[in-house]
This record gives C-alpha cells, structure tokens and sequence, in this order.
C-alpha cells in the first residue's frame, strides 16, 4: 500500500520563500499550503488537516511563538520553527511552547527536507498500530502511558495529551530505565541525528517532560539529572495489561 502524501503548512510573511519551499517541498512529493500569517494558517488547518506545520518565527501580528502556544492547546500537529534570529533564546522559547525541530536561517532547502522527513518519520510511527507483544499501557512511578493515544494518565485517572516531541522522548527514557543518557544519547534517539555544538535544545525538551509529570528541575524525583552526564529515569517500568 503506498503511503499517502504528507500534507504541509509554510506560514512565512515572505512571498519568495513560500513560493521556493512550496516548489521544492512539492517536487519532493509533499502536499504544499502556504499561509502568510496565523488568520490564513488557522483556515488552511481547518480545510486541509496539515501532517506538520513550517512556521517563521518573526511574523507580523501573531508571531511565531503565538501561532505555537495556540496550537499545541488543542493540537499535537508537528511544528518546525524558522528563525533568522542569532538569538538562541528565541530557539529555547520556541522548544519550550511545544515546537519539535527548528532551523535557522538562512537554510539549504535540504536541510529543511531532511528535519521534515524525520519528525514526519518519528510521528508516523509513534502513531502506528503497536506491535504485537508490545504494551499499549506502561506504567512508571504514579503515570501510565497510553502509547496508541499517546496520553499520560496519572492517579485520579486525568488524561494529558503529549506532543510528538514530548512522546518520543518519554518512550526514550522508559526504554532505557535507570540509565544514564547523554544529552548527545537523547538528541540521537529522538532526532535520528547527531546533536550540533553546543545544542542544548534537550535541556528544553526534558524540561518541558518534567512539567508533564508534574515536577521542576530542583526537585525531580523521575528523571534526575546526573551531573555532568546527562539524566536517568529513575522509576520501574512495567507492561501493563
């Protein structure tokens, strides 16, 4: 069976740039819109039902970070931020709201390619049927996860959706518990790609994870930081049924 083409959203107040990613993204098979800011993004979404979303961070009216803080209220779509800001601020703001990937610009089309089929790749299958002999439900600490629904449940029964981004790197440290993962263990086996001088994007996203359980960096009892070396799950992971 093939594969339906991925359908793509690029919000650029840019008309050159829409045009260019809506060509070269097009000739690669994908499925184009193209929207110059969040009124026109919030119509397509509603007509098209977008697979990920490319989104400019310096937008006039709804920026970057407003168009990410809406969507992700209702909304676990794949966002890939672009940002022509040297600031890496911007970038960890960006991560924090519930963005997956970012780039900088100016950027090869390629690479933007690349990170496309990669989050698309990552989100495909986390959103694939579970294998068989594979748990739909693991249970850490005072969570469960429901892997098909990609819901975290916690003791009173209340359900919080995650992004793709927070999904993957849960599945991560509940495949690796008690073990101590690098920064550069974490970005290769959430990105599929080796992390970039000085990134520390995953700061964020663990950050971001902890808030999900509940906890701040000072006191996390779940996934502790390991100074120097990276962070460890250190709850039991058991296959529920």
């Amino acid at each position: 069976m093939t594969t339906p083409a991925a359908t793509l959203i690029v919000v650029d107040d840019d008309p050159e740039i829409r045009e260019l990613l809506a060509d070269y993204l097009g000739h690669h098979g994908y499925r184009v819109f193209t929207a110059d800011g969040a009124e026109a993004l919030h119509a397509l979404r509603l007509e098209c039902s977008p697979d990920l979303l490319i989104v400019d961070l310096m937008l006039p009216g709804d920026d970057g970070f407003t168009i990410c803080r809406d969507v992700r209220k209702h909304s676990d779509v794949p966002i890939i931020m672009l940002t022509a800001s040297a600031d890496e601020t911007d970038r960890i703001l960006g991560l924090e709201l519930g963005a997956d990937d970012y780039l900088s610009k100016p950027f090869n089309p390629r690479e933007l390619l690349a990170r496309i089929k990669a989050v698309l790749r990552r989100t495909r299958s986390d959103a694939a049927p579970i294998p068989t002999g594979q748990a739909r439900w693991v249970g850490f600490g005072q969570w469960q996860l429901d892997r098909m629904t990609r819901e975290l449940i916690d003791e009173k029964g209340e359900r919080t959706s995650l992004s793709g981004a927070d999904f993957q790197l849960l599945q991560v440290f509940l495949e690796h518990p008690a073990t101590v993962l690098s920064r550069d263990d974490l970005y290769a086996l959430t990105r599929g790609r080796d992390a970039p001088p000085l990134d520390r994007s995953i700061d964020v996203h663990v950050c971001r994870l902890r808030q999900r359980l509940g906890e701040d960096a000072q006191h996390s009892q779940l996934i502790r930081t390991v100074r120097g070396a990276g962070y460890v799950l250190t709850a039991q992971v058991d296959a529920l049924t």
